[in-house]
């Protein structure tokens, strides 16, 4: 399983702006293959941070992700609302066990 954790900050009034870009590209997401979760969350403490969870079944999966026509849409509204301070991270893992 190949995980995607991380954040990104969003400039002041950007996840309001981004809102119907950001259902659109969740939904189409979670439609491709080898998508197993795909969520944005907005930080509880800093309404500016979006967290970002993924989990693909592999790395193949996670590429033909990265060339997807939504994605690319997706960089787009993601460019215009000043997203800055990237911080994802790609880890290869097993599915983990339940707590």
């Amino acid at each position: 399983m190949i995980l995607v954790v991380g954040t990104v900050r969003i400039a002041d009034g950007g996840f309001e702006k981004a809102a119907e870009a950001m259902e659109k590209n969740i939904k189409a997401t979670r439609a491709e293959d080898g998508c197993i979760r795909y969520a944005y969350a907005r930080d509880v403490l800093d309404p500016q941070v979006m967290h970002v969870s993924e989990a693909w079944r592999d790395m193949d999966a996670l590429k033909a992700h990265g060339k997807s026509a939504h994605m690319a849409e997706w960089g787009k509204a993601i460019a215009s609302i000043g997203a800055s301070e990237r911080d994802l991270r790609i880890y290869d893992t097993d599915e983990g066990t339940p707590i």
